[in-house]
């Protein structure tokens, strides 16, 4: 007789498992990839927000020391930028143009500029609107890497896209 009840006893702990287990097959791999999450929304980032330029084409290209001539790896990071934003022809970019620690702060602010205009016009002439980019520098004010050593130098001598807006 005792054993009997044990035997119930585990059989209805196991049905009372069972029950609380069947929500909707929540944590079940139904799909047989791994996958036990219970979301089945989109993954990555939204299409045309900042994170998708930024996954998609880059959104930040480098300059050689006291330079703003776009070199080869730019003008292929800024023709994916160009395709991304002829993929959304409504969205608004701006482009920061930035320097290293080294040099006067007008200085730094008249490089910034060019460099943001050398990201511009390379755009343009990838056929975006002009009217859809705005430029602005920053000079030194906003370094990436606050370290005063040549890799911070170099990461922040830059040009970065933002987006500023999505429609008219």
């Amino acid at each position: 007789m005792m054993n009997s009840m044990k035997i119930a006893g585990v059989f209805a702990s196991l049905a009372l498992l069972a029950a609380c287990a069947s929500n909707g097959n929540v944590g079940v791999d139904t799909t047989g990839n791994g996958d036990t999450s219970a979301s089945n929304g989109p993954v990555g980032p939204v299409p045309g927000s900042q994170a998708d330029l930024e996954n998609s084409a880059g959104h930040r290209v480098f300059f050689a020391y006291d330079q703003y001539t776009l070199t080869a790896d730019a003008q292929s990071v800024l023709s994916r930028q160009a395709a991304w934003l002829k993929e959304y022809p409504e969205t608004r970019i701006v482009l920061a143009g930035n320097c290293d620690e080294r040099g006067t702060r007008e200085y730094n602010l008249a490089l910034g500029a060019r460099r943001a205009e050398a990201a511009r016009s390379y755009l343009v002439s990838l056929g975006i609107d002009a009217a859809r980019i705005t430029t602005v520098s920053y000079g030194k004010e906003r370094p990436i890497d606050p370290r005063s050593t040549e890799a911070a130098w170099s990461m922040n001598r830059n040009a970065t896209t933002t987006i500023a807006s999505v429609g008219s």
